[in-house]
């Protein structure tokens, strides 16, 4: 009964990083400031979460706070590439780029954890990459929205495998705060030097209120809930699960916009293959973990 309630938990907050992308195409707010204040208000969120509700300590190491602002600013960008992709092009086209996600962390993985790249994950990332390249080829309108999807596919990548790095040297909360703070701050300083710093006061009341609900409930909360979720749920079945954001976003985008996220034929097919090639992998993944298991026992 409970691993199934966080079953369904763990679908919801899927389904809610889904809906990220729709309220990232109802703002009207360009990227910049819609990346500057959903980090702003997240983390302001989660440091009252933390302090006052937890009454944790939010007390680091210089040397971790360092690595947490790095892992911080490549998730600044990964935001930022995100909803600019979304404002150039769509919902569909930036939610389809993310496959290549896997592609990156096949590369990067090996490298990082010095560990031997798995002929399996190079298989399916030359699956993916034959499938993007049908997407580029049939949908080259959205070129500019590609070219960002592709970096925010990147900039995920690297955020998420350096995350496993540093996981474990302080509690999951101070981690999450402290990459979005000093996200925040990165995105600051980079503002101020290129003059974008005076564009952010040109925001409308509907538009903060949007982006405080995408903040809170889009964002902190199913940060923090993916973590309390561990306690009952494979790492396996979490990472499968999250696979299916692409799937729920395009389908919820098609519904709300219509026509705007009508698609070609070709596009839903390669996107699919590419979401089947991701979720057979990580089933195989896991049987052959559990067979290795089994040897050792």
């Amino acid at each position: 009964m409970v691993k199934n309630s966080a079953l369904f938990r763990l679908h919801m907050i899927v389904f809610l990083w889904g809906f990220t992308a729709i309220l990232g195409k109802l703002i009207h707010a360009n990227a910049q400031i819609l990346t500057f204040y959903r980090m702003l208000f997240a983390a302001l969120f989660l440091f009252i979460f933390i302090r006052f509700y937890k009454k944790e300590s939010i007390k680091i190491s210089k040397k971790l706070f360092i690595q947490l602002s790095v892992i911080g600013g490549f998730m600044a960008f990964h935001w930022f590439c995100f909803f600019y992709s979304i404002k150039v092009s769509n919902v569909s086209i930036a939610l389809s780029c993310l496959s290549l996600s896997t592609l990156f962390a096949a590369i990067l993985e090996p490298i990082i954890f010095k560990r031997k790249i798995d002929i399996s994950e190079v298989i399916m990332g030359i699956v993916i990459v034959i499938c993007m390249g049908l997407i580029f080829k049939t949908e080259f309108q959205y070129k500019e929205g590609i070219f960002y999807g592709i970096l925010t596919a990147l900039f995920g990548t690297i955020f998420s495998v350096f995350n496993g790095k540093i996981f474990g040297k302080t509690s999951s909360g101070n981690i999450i705060f402290y990459e979005i703070f000093s996200g925040l701050i990165i995105l600051s300083i980079f503002y101020l030097l290129t003059g974008q710093i005076f564009q952010l006061n040109e925001i409308s009341g509907r538009d903060l209120t949007l982006i405080i609900i995408l903040a809170s409930f889009f964002t902190a909360f199913p940060m923090l809930e993916s973590v309390n979720l561990m306690k009952y749920i494979s790492p396996f079945t979490l990472i499968l699960t999250v696979n299916l954001e692409p799937i729920y976003g395009i389908i919820l985008a098609f519904f709300i916009f219509g026509e705007s996220e009508k698609m070609s034929p070709i596009f839903y097919g390669a996107s699919l293959v590419m979401i089947s090639a991701i979720i057979v992998n990580g089933i195989l993944k896991s049987r052959k973990n559990t067979a290795a298991k089994k040897e050792l026992d």
